[in-house]
Order: C-alpha cells, then sequence, then structure tokens
C-alpha cells in the first residue's frame, strides 16, 4: 500500500511539473545539483562559490538540489529537497541549470534554460554510447544508450578537461553543441589552497591527524557489485590490518567512497589508521590533505596529478575490469603515472618507495610528466571565473570574454 500511495504522488507530482512549464521563465534563477543531488560538492559547488565570492548570490536566486536539506551552505542560497513540489517548480522556471552528472530525462528543458553539464572527471573507462554492454543494476545496454542519448540531447554546454576528453565527449555523448575547454571548476580550489596554512585548516576540519603523513584511497565502483540502482558496494580485497602493522605509525589511510556506493562497514576496528568520508564530503579538500593517492581506474588520478604528488594505481581486477565490466579508451599500463598493483606485496612495496623518495619516485617522473601535459592542459584555476561570465551573459547578453 506504501509502495502504490509513493508512485501515485510521484505521478501527481510529474503532472503538476508539465503544468508548471508553462510558467514564465525567471532569468534570475540557477539550479545547482551535484551527483544526483546526494551532495554538495564538485564542479557545481565551485561555480556557485565563485559567485558568493563575486557577490552575484546576492544578484541571482540560487537552488541547490539535495536530497538531505539539513546542511548549511554559504551565500544567499536555498536548498531544496530532491522530487519534492519546489524542486520541480524551481526546475520549470530556472534559466540556468548547472549539473554534474544528469537530470531525469522526465525533465523538460525549456526553451529559454541554458543547460551547462559540467560531467565529472576525464574518462578512462568507456562511456555511455561507447559501452559495448552495461552490467549496472535494472538497465539493458539499449535502455541505457536511449535514454543516455535523450539526456546529452538536453545539455547546451560540456565542459572538457582536456583534447583528448573533448574527442571523447563528442562521441560518446553525441554532443555538438558548445564545449567549454576550461578545465574542471572543481580544481579551482587545488591551485587556490595548496598552501601549508590552508591544507592545516583542512586537515583540522576533517580531524585527520596533524602528525601522521597521509594516504587517500579512493577507488571507484563496480558496475556489477550493487545491492540495489544506485546504490553500489564497496569492493575492495586490500589487507588493511597489513597496511597497519607496515605503515600505521607514521600514516593515516583516509577512505574516500565514491558517490554511487552505499556502505555501512565499521572502519573503528583499525583503531583511527582508517578515516572513512562518505559523499557527502568534496574529494578535493582530501587532495590537499593527503601525500599519496591509492585509486584504481577512477577519474581521481587527473585531477590529483596537478598537485604533483605520488600515486598508487591498485588494480586488483584489472583484466576483468579492462576486458569484461567496462573496457578502457587508452592503455592504462603504459600511460599510468605510478606504479600498477595487482597484490596487497606490491601496493606495501609502491607505498615504502614513495615514502622513500618523499614524493615522486624518479622513476615515475617521465611519465607523470607526460600524463600531465596530455590530461591537464586547460586547469589554470580560474574555471569557476569562466562559467560564471557565461552566466552573466545569458542575462547581460553580452559574450563572455
Amino acid at each position: 500500500m506504501k509502495h502504490i500511495l509513493k508512485k501515485c504522488l510521484k505521478t501527481g507530482m510529474l503532472f503538476c511539473y508539465r503544468l508548471m512549464t508553462f510558467l514564465p521563465i525567471k532569468k534570475d534563477v540557477i539550479v545547482f545539483e551535484s551527483n544526483l543531488g546526494r551532495n554538495y560538492t564538485g564542479s557545481p559547488r565551485s561555480i556557485y562559490e565563485e559567485m558568493v565570492r563575486q557577490g552575484m548570490d546576492q544578484k541571482y536566486r540560487c537552488y541547490y538540489i539535495l536530497d538531505q536539506t539539513d546542511i548549511s551552505l554559504p551565500g544567499n542560497i536555498k536548498t531544496v529537497r530532491n522530487s519534492r513540489f519546489f524542486y520541480y517548480y524551481s526546475m520549470a522556471v530556472a534559466r540556468v541549470w548547472v549539473c554534474d552528472t544528469r537530470f531525469p530525462n522526465y525533465m523538460i528543458k525549456r526553451k529559454g534554460c541554458r543547460y551547462i553539464q559540467t560531467w565529472h572527471g576525464t574518462p578512462l573507462k568507456k562511456l555511455a554510447l561507447d559501452m559495448d554492454d552495461v552490467k549496472m543494476a535494472d538497465e539493458t545496454i539499449s535502455e541505457y544508450k536511449k535514454n543516455f542519448r535523450e539526456n546529452t540531447a538536453t545539455w547546451d554546454y560540456l565542459i572538457s578537461q582536456n583534447p583528448f576528453s573533448t574527442e571523447t565527449f563528442k562521441r560518446c555523448f553525441d554532443f555538438h553543441k558548445t564545449m567549454l575547454e576550461i578545465g574542471y571548476p572543481r580544481n579551482d580550489v587545488l591551485f587556490r589552497e595548496n598552501n601549508e596554512a590552508d591544507i592545516v585548516k583542512i586537515k583540522k576540519e576533517y580531524q585527520i591527524p596533524l602528525d601522521k603523513k597521509v594516504i587517500l584511497y579512493a577507488p571507484t565502483w563496480r558496475d556489477d557489485a550493487y545491492y540495489e540502482n544506485g546504490s553500489y558496494k564497496f569492493v575492495t580485497p586490500l589487507d588493511f590490518n597489513r597496511l597497519k602493522e607496515c605503515f600505521g605509525s607514521e600514516y593515516v589511510i583516509l577512505i574516500k567512497y565514491h558517490y554511487m556506493v552505499r556502505e555501512r562497514i565499521d572502519w573503528s576496528v583499525y583503531d583511527g589508521f582508517c578515516i572513512p568520508f562518505d559523499n557527502r564530503h568534496d574529494i578535493a579538500k582530501l587532495y590537499l590533505a593527503s601525500d599519496i593517492l591509492m585509486t584504481d581506474y577512477s577519474s581521481v588520478m587527473f585531477d590529483y596529478s596537478l598537485l604533483d604528488r605520488p600515486m598508487i594505481f591498485y588494480a586488483f581486477d584489472l583484466e576483468e575490469y579492462k576486458d569484461n565490466l567496462r573496457g578502457f579508451y587508452f592503455d592504462f599500463m603504459k600511460e599510468a603515472p605510478g606504479p600498477i598493483c595487482i597484490t596487497n606485496d606490491e601496493v606495501i612495496a609502491a607505498i615504502k618507495e614513495a615514502d622513500s623518495a618523499a614524493g615522486i619516485p624518479e622513476s615515475d617522473k617521465e611519465k607523470y610528466k607526460e600524463f600531465k601535459k596530455k590530461y591537464n592542459p586547460f586547469d589554470d584555476g580560474k574555471a569557476s571565473e569562466k562559467v560564471v561570465k557565461l552566466i552573466e551573459s545569458f542575462v547581460t547578453k553580452k559574450k563572455p570574454v
């Protein structure tokens, strides 16, 4: 009975939304959303906070879509609960949409609305229309591609981090409108706060010990490991007990879940060595707080390379992931700017090597340099400013410079 009532309520809300699309568009309304409404992070957050720095939050009516609205945001903005009445109203009358994933396909982007799609990373693993199969919950490959194509057709602007992404996005998203080759707004903070004072401030805010070195472990999600649609498992055979034995006196490990992951692991058994961070935490701050990044096939590698700090790739399921689960766009084994580890022994050896080098090991420096040259030519710490100028141009009709 509860399920039926919930379905009826949603149907009624969607009907109301259709009616709302006949209301006039309000040129001062901007709607932001990060990671399907699950948090306040990423490029949409950075763009909004740049508006706050410029005092533009007083000029525009800004709304941030969130599943949970009980968080405090800076500036003059209202949080809007996902899939509630005001959510549909603000989407219907907004002049600008800013999003880093996808709004639901039933959302009607009106003629006077401009949609800035920031996306959420340079791709290593195959995306969207380039995928040969899909192993996510409740969706076939044909349904997935059809839904994706319909969604990308609503985007007016798409942000790219590098020429490789530009060409890949055009093809895999079937995108032929305006590409913004400006780097990711979410990375501006890596230029602005990469200093000792700000890093200490971040560590205090996130309760990260000041007397320990920091490893950030941020793996991606696995399409075939899920509890239900949109709720994925944290999959890793990493031996945290062994890592603690080897490095517990000098290091802590920050465990950062992907925003699609839903887990309730009791990390307290590792007695402060492992510190978990869920999808509510912005990973950019954790980049700054860390000395070493350990990941797998996640796009975090492209952003983190801006900091010139060592990276370790724990790719325990490399062949399965590459050949069966998703597939890669480039030769990961050749281009990864750090050691690729399959076993726990290799991970331990790689951490020791990075620790001994007190930075990027000499053997990885040239590969790291080439990686940055290819994948980070646009990030300059000013991407948010450029998007804000674009938003201003929608209202003033002046072409952004």
